[in-house]
């Protein structure tokens, strides 16, 4: 059982390195470990979005796929990485292969679905007050994910915690999570 597993993994493998969206840099699979039971993904930042121009890893398990880079998603845990999207639970088909499980999670990233969240704080940024979510997903692409739209106030209230001794992930998240007011996210982190 495990060999057939290999064999398909394989098989899609190869068809991903063969497949149009390779040679377009949209998408990339290696193996980790010289392992096909684990591989890494590559998507690129879907076109018009706040994830334009940024790469964004994946770690690829049998029946399990998550985001490493962090991203500012209302899908997608901003602490795990964990991933809502049914063809990845409960709708998984045998139809799937990795290059579809690639395409939908790029797809994904163009078209969030806010009322079935992941991570219930992005959601609810996303939602009401959808500006916000639009300028902090960009300064997450930027920062985790080399995208292009660099935020220099964003920057400077991180840089500000992070002179009061807080991480830069944990400054960035607390800032995020209370819509980029010092104030708020400061009483979050001493509190």
């Amino acid at each position: 059982m495990a060999n057939m597993a290999v064999s398909r993994i394989k098989r899609e493998f190869k068809e991903v390195l063969k497949s149009e969206e390779i040679t377009q840099c949209s998408i990339k699979l290696e193996m980790v470990n010289d392992n096909f039971t684990e591989l890494r993904g590559e998507i690129a930042g879907p076109p018009d979005t706040p994830y334009e121009g940024g790469k964004f890893v994946l770690e690829i398990k049998p029946r399990n796929v998550k985001f490493v880079t962090k991203i500012w998603h209302p899908n997608i845990s901003s602490v795990t990485g964990a991933i809502c999207l049914d063809i990845l639970k409960d709708n998984w088909a045998a139809a799937m292969t990795l290059r579809t499980v690639l395409l939908s999670l790029q797809a994904l990233l163009a078209a969030a679905e806010p009322d079935d969240p992941q991570d219930a704080v992005v959601a609810t940024q996303y939602k009401d007050n959808h500006e916000m979510f639009i300028l902090t997903a960009k300064h997450w692409t930027n920062v985790y994910a080399g995208g292009p739209f660099a935020n220099a106030d964003f920057d400077q209230k991180v840089q500000r915690l992070r002179d009061m001794g807080i991480p830069a992930y944990d400054a960035r998240a607390a800032l995020s999570r209370h819509n980029w007011h010092l104030e708020r996210a400061s009483e979050q982190l001493f509190s």
